[in-house]
């Protein structure tokens, strides 16, 4: 499912007016009746209720008046408040507007915050005539917006947000909630929290973000008759990672009869130091529970017993000088035993030591195996990116938005306000190159590859929030590129069925749970995907 921008929304519209001769009065008459249909699902019959509606500026206003005249045909009564002269519309809203005047149909002017502070004593004479209020639909400010709201704009909305207006009746969002920048997720000064969001086209990558669900509600995309063919004329390099795309990568993980240990990957995890065992650990774990067959551990020698009597199925290789950290003298010792291995990953509870730091370098710059970079790793890299140079393989990168600032020179505050251009600006940090893979970890991953091609996923809750879930991640990850999946696939499909095996534990037992449950989830949770057939 592709999620544009606004900018690329726009050129859709533009494409399909443009290119396939498609009138935007049609795409909005779509939108508007489209709406009404998706709330008679939701919100049951509107007939011999009244409804209020929002107008602002452009074609956001005009979708909501066009929502208004499917809602009068239904027998509902609905009462237009215009944020903005509507002298002023234009275009296809102003046909619309016109409908709207030869129908009678009931309005008001709150153009100001002085008429904006009379929209409860009016509500108040409309709710007096007897008939209830089905709705209350935002059609102020569509997916456009990037300015800070402000005046009687921002007032209208925290009226509409507050408890006592209309007595909680259903918010309905025409298009994307006013105040929510569709792009990042991000509120604008101020937004409407609604029930439902009717967005159109395609849902945008702000609407997956960011804890954005707190804002739209239920998100329902509606058609509006965009053709298939307008997509491939005007390209959206964002996508969301849906349960489809992802049992399609997973599926690749059917074993025949036959197989074996041999030929189900080996990933050679380097991680933990002393007071973080438990890292490597749980990145062990997480490649074993995703199926890979094999599951060697790189263990500083004076902790190996800690992991041998720890985690059975994995095979430890002491490392001969280094005590309780990871050492750049056991280089060659690490290199000699890659010969054999599918997948490194490396980074979790190693630390930052100069001596550590040397040794992650080395192999971000110079193994041809796949990496899966996380955790401390991450920090190294950041800390040295002067001696970065072009990786000689595939590269994942799986920082949170503290490891990606400390990456690109930010704040976690700037990378969460737009996580999604984040990540992008990440991975052109590195040359752009084609090798390199971005994961930012948090609601709404966002993984990022060649040519800032970008995927959002949807799994995952916030019971996640607990130490360990990013080591399991790295060796789900691991392991999936080990058992032959593409590195955008392992990286994307892995951040999907971690984040759904979390999923189903919150099902079954709320929040509390650890990401060692995470981990032993991951098989049940795998077979569903293995064998469930495509609904």
């Amino acid at each position: 499912m592709k999620l544009p921008k606004a900018h690329e929304m726009q050129a859709l519209d533009r494409c399909a007016i443009e290119d396939f001769g498609i009138p935007g009065i049609v795409l909005m008459e779509n939108a508007g009746l489209g709406t009404v249909l998706m709330m008679d699902r939701e919100l049951g019959s509107c007939k011999d209720k009244f409804a209020i509606i929002f107008i602002g500026p452009g074609n956001n206003g005009g979708d909501g008046l066009v929502i208004g005249r499917h809602l009068h045909q239904r027998g509902c009564v609905p009462i237009f408040f215009f944020l903005v002269s509507p002298d002023s519309l234009e275009g296809d809203a102003a046909t619309n507007l016109n409908v709207m005047r030869k129908l009678r149909l009931p309005f008001h002017i709150v153009d100001n915050a002085t008429r904006v502070e009379t929209i409860p004593v009016l509500y108040k004479q409309i709710e007096s005539r007897g008939k209830p209020c089905y709705c209350v639909i935002d059609a102020i400010f569509g997916t456009g917006l990037s300015r800070k709201l402000e005046g009687h704009f921002a007032d209208a909305i925290n009226l509409i947000n507050r408890p006592d207006f209309a007595h909680n009746i259903p918010v309905v969002s025409v298009d994307t909630p006013s105040g929510m920048d569709s792009d990042s997720g991000r509120i604008l000064g101020t937004s409407i929290v609604a029930n439902l969001t009717a967005t159109y086209g395609c849902a945008k990558p702000g609407q997956i973000m960011q804890g954005s669900s707190e804002l739209t509600g239920k998100l329902q995309i509606i058609d509006i008759g965009i053709p298939p063919e307008a997509f491939v004329k005007s390209p959206i390099p964002t996508e969301l990672v849906t349960e489809d795309i992802a049992r399609k990568w997973l599926r690749k993980l059917i074993r025949d009869k036959s197989s074996h240990k041999g030929v189900h990957g080996h990933v050679f995890v380097i991680a933990g130091s002393a007071g973080k065992t438990g890292a490597a650990i749980l990145a062990a774990k997480g490649a074993l529970r995703s199926g890979c067959g094999l599951v060697t551990l790189a263990a500083p020698y004076d902790l190996n017993a800690i992991f041998e009597t720890s985690i059975f199925e994995a095979m430890t290789l002491p490392l001969p000088t280094s005590s309780s950290i990871i050492n750049v003298s056991d280089l060659s010792f690490i290199i000699k035993h890659l010969d054999d291995k599918n997948c490194i990953v490396i980074g979790p509870g190693i630390g930052q030591d100069k001596r550590t730091a040397e040794l992650v370098i080395h192999l971000y710059n110079n193994v041809s195996r796949p990496l899966v970079v996380d955790a401390d790793a991450l920090n190294i890299l950041a800390a040295n990116r002067n001696k970065i140079t072009k990786p000689a393989g595939p590269r994942i990168l799986t920082p949170h938005p503290g490891e990606l600032a400390r990456l690109i020179d930010s704040t976690p505050r700037v990378i969460q306000d737009n996580r999604l251009q984040a990540a992008r600006d990440a991975h052109m940090s590195f040359d752009n190159d084609e090798q390199v893979i971005i994961v930012l970890k948090g609601d709404g991953t966002v993984i990022v590859s060649d040519n800032g091609y970008a995927m959002i996923n949807t799994s995952g809750n916030p019971g996640m929030a607990t130490g360990g879930m990013g080591d399991v991640l790295s060796g789900v990850i691991g392991s999936l590129i080990s058992q032959g999946l593409e590195c955008l696939e392992a990286a994307a499909g892995g951040v999907f069925l971690h984040g759904i095996a979390a999923d189903d534990l919150h099902v079954d037992s709320g929040y509390g749970y650890t990401a060692s449950e995470v981990a032993n989830r991951i098989p049940l949770t795998l077979k569903r995907f293995l064998h469930q057939e495509n609904p």
